[in-house]
């Protein structure tokens, strides 16, 4: 070994710690808000999740090349309910602070834990602050608009973003200790592995929920007259309900697997949807 090596590496383990900051969380929850100002088909919030990260990367990793790699990590596939997207971002500045401080971590683990908590967050960010707060938000503002009030739309304002902004807020700092706390202390125990595999059967399962009820196919054909006419749709639907809307998410992953791009296939979908709606078969 070269007296050259011995130095770099000495100058490596010598290196100080990088450590986050207060205002390091304060402008990752800042620039959480802007979550979907760059939302795109291909790979959704990607974009986004890594201007919020711009600051908190270029603290751990002051090397160039370093601070590309973990850029380019968090480039992939990323999606979830943007009001609470800040627990993700906390628990992921903690593994990349850790990642930062021991070389012997491995980097992939970061997207794992990312991608295994965007799925089951997405589900409950979207039942509470869509399906519920937004609901109650919105009944309170329309009683009081109805009756020429101006504290309609000011109350609704209030009801959905007060408790929105504090929980964002607060996220930002829970996930943060999170990532530091319990995740190492589940690395350590081996359980980091039961625990990723978990939380990617309930990511699989809201997708699978999600495309039961949101891709909508049926088939309007029809044989027989009177009382014996059969409708296409109701034998599907008697072999297994939903059965065209597994089929059709089966055929985009297939394509995606084979590397088709994603806009390709939107536009595919487009010209099946309106020959067949034009042919009167879908």
């Amino acid at each position: 070994m070269t007296m050259k090596m011995i130095s770099e590496e000495r100058a490596e383990s010598d290196a100080p710690a990088q450590a986050l900051t207060a205002r390091d969380l304060r402008r990752l929850f800042w620039r959480s808000f802007q979550m979907e100002f760059s939302w795109n088909y291909e790979r959704q919030m990607n974009l986004a999740f890594v201007y919020t990260l711009i600051p908190v990367l270029k603290r751990l990793y002051p090397r160039k090349e370093d601070l590309a790699a973990a850029l380019k990590r968090h480039l992939v596939f990323f999606n979830t309910t943007p009001h609470i997207v800040t627990l993700i971002l906390g628990i992921t500045a903690a593994m990349e602070e850790k990642n930062s401080n021991q070389r012997d971590m491995d980097a992939a683990s970061i997207d794992n834990v990312k991608a295994s908590l965007m799925g089951p967050l997405a589900g409950l960010g979207d039942s509470f602050f869509w399906g519920t707060l937004r609901l109650i938000a919105t009944g309170i503002g329309t009683s009081l608009a109805l009756q020429g009030s101006l504290l309609g739309p000011l109350l609704f304002l209030l009801v959905f973003n007060v408790p929105h902004i504090a929980l964002r807020y607060l996220f930002t700092r829970w996930g943060y200790v999170l990532g530091t706390g319990v995740l190492q202390r589940v690395q350590q125990s081996g359980m980091m592995e039961s625990l990723t595999f978990g939380a990617s059967v309930i990511g699989l399962m809201v997708v699978g929920g999600m495309t039961a009820s949101m891709i909508n196919i049926t088939i309007p054909l029809s044989f027989g007259s009177g009382d014996a006419k059969t409708e296409v749709q109701s034998i599907i639907n008697n072999v297994m309900p939903c059965l065209l809307p597994l089929l059709s998410f089966g055929i985009v992953y297939w394509l995606l697997g084979r590397k088709v791009k994603p806009l390709a296939i939107l536009g595919g979908m487009a010209v099946v949807g309106i020959a067949g709606s034009w042919l009167g078969i879908l």
